[in-house]
């Protein structure tokens, strides 16, 4: 799992725009901020600190990361190539007996609409006044349809072959009622009151159209806690996502979103989502000294460098030998086995969540990773990879992958547009 949280360098004018804020008077603006002084991180829009002005009336007001406003209608879904958020909800849905196409359509449309006002920090028809006081706060709402959805709905024609059911892991310890699901829905934002908001107003949205199936609820790092961007850290302590794909390599697009030309036409710059809810075993975890938990992820507790020496980003020397003969990075540790130099250049978007819930029945934290990781193909991205891990990962005895799904999520919607239009109005 290390290597697969990310905060996605991304430029500012695709994650803020003037916000119109009818909802409520937000304390401060992304403009205001930038003349007071406010630094911005490099994942574009994650503010460092506030600002403290005055709004001419002698009180001060605030700036911060409750401003920031991610767009709706965009090329590829908000949520996917979205700087990390602090807090996130995911949800699958199945559709209610007897609801097919036409049920599906509307509540599709209902949540379109819902999702881009309260994106926009606007409220909604039957708003809670959860978040009146509140800004965006980065809120993103990413909606996908799983394998199921298309017997449903009559649509069986229409589904992708990068569908197909994933393979079965020795490692999988599946619960089938936590895992897939006809809809999916992640909820991303910088502020828990927003983010759970925008997780009532869907669940409200969806009426008798559909059922709640599985919810999981997650967090990471708060934008603006540390002094600069950082690499995230997973509840094992160790920065997870340095290898991820950057928005500004070459081929970055080409692995993780479906091409304009690609089949079926409805998934148009969409991506898959594999979703993976990861026990990891802190206990047994702990436990091991540091020297030898570095031995079993192949990089440095402290700071993220590969073994073979450098910082965080220096690219892993897999051939090098220690004095004693041996590789420096293990045959079997982690981010040996997953780098995609290993992998015949499989990558994927690795953007998770961690999660705890509390103490399990037998006494020990059930907490770990809500692994979500988006790929132009699941056959050619996540598969072989877990394929290799699956086979000797060191890792492996420190985790326990308890749910799984698979999403396709198409391409955002444009104006005047709800998600998945193009296939359900085919």
């Amino acid at each position: 799992m290390t290597d697969q949280i990310n905060e996605i360098n991304q430029s500012t004018d695709s994650t803020t725009a003037p916000v119109d804020m009818t909802r409520r008077r937000l304390l401060g603006t992304v403009g205001a901020a930038g003349a007071a002084g406010v630094a911005l991180g490099a994942t574009g829009g994650a503010l460092v600190h506030a600002a403290v002005e005055s709004d001419g009336s002698g009180s001060p007001e605030l700036s911060s990361v409750g401003a920031t406003e991610v767009p709706f209608h965009v090329k590829h879904q908000a949520g996917i190539s979205t700087p990390l958020q602090a807090v996130g909800h995911l949800i699958a849905f199945d559709l209610a007996p007897g609801a097919g196409r036409r049920e599906a359509a509307a509540l599709l449309r209902r949540w379109s609409a819902t999702a881009k006002a309260l994106m926009a920090g606007e409220p909604t028809g039957a708003d809670t006044g959860v978040a009146l006081d509140a800004g965006p706060s980065s809120l993103t709402v990413t909606f996908g349809f799983g394998r199921t959805f298309f017997d449903r709905t009559g649509l069986v024609a229409q589904r992708p072959a990068e569908l197909d059911p994933l393979p079965d892991f020795s490692s999988d310890r599946l619960d089938p009622k936590r895992s897939n699901g006809d809809l999916w829905v992640q909820i991303g934002a910088d502020d828990a009151l927003v983010a759970f908001h925008a997780l009532r107003a869907l669940q409200k949205d969806a009426g008798a159209a559909a059922r709640v199936r599985w919810q999981m609820n997650g967090f990471n790092r708060t934008p603006g806690a540390t002094k600069k961007p950082m690499t995230a850290r997973n509840l094992m302590g160790q920065i997870d996502g340095t290898g991820n794909p950057k928005p500004a390599d070459r081929d970055f697009e080409k692995r993780i979103f479906v091409p304009d030309s690609g089949r079926p036409a409805w998934m148009a710059n969409g991506s898959y989502a594999v979703v993976r809810r990861i026990r990891m075993l802190l206990d047994d975890w702990e436990k091991v000294p540091v020297a030898q938990q570095e031995q079993v992820i192949g990089r440095k507790k402290a700071n993220g460098a590969p073994l073979s020496g450098g910082t965080e980003t220096t690219a892993m020397e897999l051939d090098k030998f220690g004095p004693d003969g041996k590789l420096v990075i293990p045959d079997n540790a982690h981010a040996r086995i997953s780098a995609p130099e290993q992998n015949g250049g499989a990558a994927m978007l690795r953007r998770a969540f961690s999660y705890h819930d509390g103490i399990s029945a037998d006494g020990v934290p059930d907490a770990g990773l809500l692994f979500v990781a988006w790929q132009a193909d699941p056959l050619r991205g996540f598969v072989p990879v877990q394929r290799k891990l699956d086979r000797g990962d060191a890792l492996s005895a420190f985790i326990r992958h308890e749910s799984s799904g698979l999403f396709a999520v198409p391409g955002g919607p444009r104006a005047g547009e709800y998600v998945g239009q193009l296939l359900l109005e085919s």
